[in-house]
C-alpha cells in the first residue's frame, strides 16, 4: 500500500511490479507530494503525470490448515504478477478441481482495466499459466467442477457500459481457454440489495436439485450481500430458482467496518459428505471469515422460479 517513506511525509511510496523474462518483481516508485504532477486526491489511486497507479499491489498467497479454521499463511507469494496484463495485481482467486487438476482463475488488473486469467497446478508448488481467458472488462468467473455435455462451463461477469447493469453470464469451452455460447442468466433486481451489480462467487455446488451458486450483489446502499441461485444439472444455462432475500449480509462489526466496509464476498465453499457446507468469505475487504450452513438450508433459501 502506498505510504510515507523514511524520507518523511513529503514523499509517497507507490508499490509497483517490474517485469523481466516473464518474471515479476516488486518495486517502489517514490514520488514527492509537492510535485504538482502528483495527484493523491483519491486514496485508492496515485496519479503521476497523467498515469494512474493503484495505491495497493495485490498478489496471491497460499494459506494452509489442518482443520479449516486455523491457517498459516506462506511468507512468499504463490502467484505474483508476471507481465503487463497483471501490472496492478492479481486478486479474487477461485480454485476448481477438475479431473485431478486444480484450476485457479483470478482477476488480473492493469492500466487496460481488469480481466480474468487462468493457471493450473497439481501440487501447489508450480503452476502452468494459461493466460487471459476472459478479456477486459470481465471478472467474477467461476468454473464448474466437471464437464457438462462434453463442455467445460463457467459463469462470468462482463461489465456493462451505457446499457444495462453488470449481470451473471454463462459460457462454454472445449479447453478452458476459448469460450463461447455466451448467455446472460440473471440480472440485478430493484430490491435495494442488488440494484447496482451482481457477480458469481465460488464454484457451483452439485446438489440433487441442480447446480447451486452463491453469488454476490451490490445494492444502492453500497453494501455487498450473498444470494443463492439454482441452475439445471444438465443444462446450466437454465435458471431453476433464485432467492428473493440475502443469504448473508454485513451485520457483524468486522463486516460493517474495515478497508471497504459493509461487504461480504465469497470465493470459496467446501461441501462435506454429511451435507454441511462451509462458506469462506471476505469481510470489509480486510478479513477472511467462515460461515457454516448445509445443502438443505441453502436449497431452502431458494423461493422464486
Amino acid at each position: 500500500m502506498a505510504e510515507d517513506c523514511e524520507a518523511g511525509a513529503n514523499e509517497v511510496a507507490v508499490p509497483i511490479a517490474r517485469f523481466e523474462n516473464g518474471v515479476g518483481r516488486p518495486d517502489i516508485l517514490r514520488l514527492s507530494r509537492r510535485d504538482p504532477e502528483v495527484d493523491l486526491s483519491d486514496s485508492r489511486y496515485v496519479v503521476y503525470r497523467g498515469r494512474t497507479h493503484l495505491s495497493t499491489l495485490s498478489h496471491l498467497r497460499l494459506a494452509r490448515s489442518r482443520d479449516g479454521a486455523r491457517f498459516t499463511v506462506d511468507e512468499r507469494p504463490f502467484i505474483f504478477p508476471s507481465d503487463s496484463t497483471e501490472s496492478f495485481g492479481a486478486e479474487d482467486a477461485r480454485i476448481t478441481q477438475i479431473d485431478g487438476v486444480f484450476y485457479i482463475n483470478y482477476t488480473c488488473v492493469s492500466p487496460d482495466s481488469w480481466a480474468t486469467a487462468l493457471v493450473s497446478t497439481r501440487d501447489f508448488k508450480t503452476v502452468e499459466r494459461h493466460g487471459i481467458i476472459f478479456p477486459p472488462q470481465n471478472k467474477d468467473v467461476c468454473l464448474f467442477p466437471e464437464k457438462i455435455n462434453g463442455h467445460y462451463c463457467a459463469l462470468h461477469r462482463p461489465h456493462n457500459s451505457g446499457f444495462g447493469r453488470p449481470s451473471i453470464w454463462y459460457a462454454e469451452s472445449p479447453d478452458l481457454v476459448h469460450w463461447g455460447n455466451h448467455q446472460c442468466l440473471v440480472r440485478p433486481r430493484d430490491n435495494g440489495w442488488e440494484d447496482e451489480r451482481i457477480g458469481g462467487g465460488a464454484p457451483c455446488l452439485k446438489t440433487p436439485e441442480g447446480w447451486l451458486q452463491i453469488y454476490h450483489g451490490a445494492g444502492a446502499d453500497a453494501s455487498y450481500r450473498l444470494f443463492t441461485l439454482l441452475l439445471d444439472s444438465t443444462c446450466p444455462a437454465r435458471v431453476l430458482k433464485r432467492a428473493s432475500r440475502p443469504l448473508l449480509e454485513p451485520e457483524a462489526d468486522y463486516e460493517a467496518k474495515g478497508f471497504f466496509g459493509r461487504v461480504v464476498f465469497t470465493d470459496g465453499v467446501v461441501p462435506f459428505d454429511d451435507g454441511r457446507v462451509w462458506i469462506y468469505y471476505g469481510a470489509a475487504d480486510q478479513t477472511t471469515c467462515l460461515a457454516e450452513t448445509s445443502v438443505d438450508e441453502l436449497l431452502d433459501s431458494l423461493d422464486t422460479p
